[in-house]
């Protein structure tokens, strides 16, 4: 959180500086905890299964990853709800052209 409010507050300075900022999309997660929760193996492969593919329906998605339609929709409504995957008007997509994993590891309080 420390990470995304000095971002936030520096794209803020450069802004009243008249300075162009390109913003990068990113998401962020409180805890490893909550980035494997929805990051789970299984999403990460419909994650790859749609990247570059543009909107896939969910049955599409359900083929190409070999699972059930209905636990890959509830997969994908979870990669939905965190920001991860878009749902359009054709199906669903993964509009970015990666995920980089970024995270401290550090002394139990």
């Amino acid at each position: 959180m420390d990470d995304a409010k000095a971002r936030f507050v520096e794209a803020g300075r450069r802004a009243l500086a008249g300075k162009a900022t390109e913003a990068a999309p990113s998401v962020n997660f409180l805890s490893y905890d909550e980035m494997h929760r929805v990051l789970a193996p299984l999403r990460i492969t419909i994650v790859r299964a749609l990247a570059g593919q543009g909107a896939l329906s969910i049955r599409e998605v359900a083929r190409r990853v070999d699972r059930d339609v209905q636990a890959v929709h509830r997969d994908v409504t979870t990669l939905v709800n965190a920001g991860i995957v878009d749902r359009t008007e054709s199906g669903v997509e993964f509009p970015y052209d990666r995920i980089h994993f970024d995270y401290d590891l550090g002394v139990a309080a």
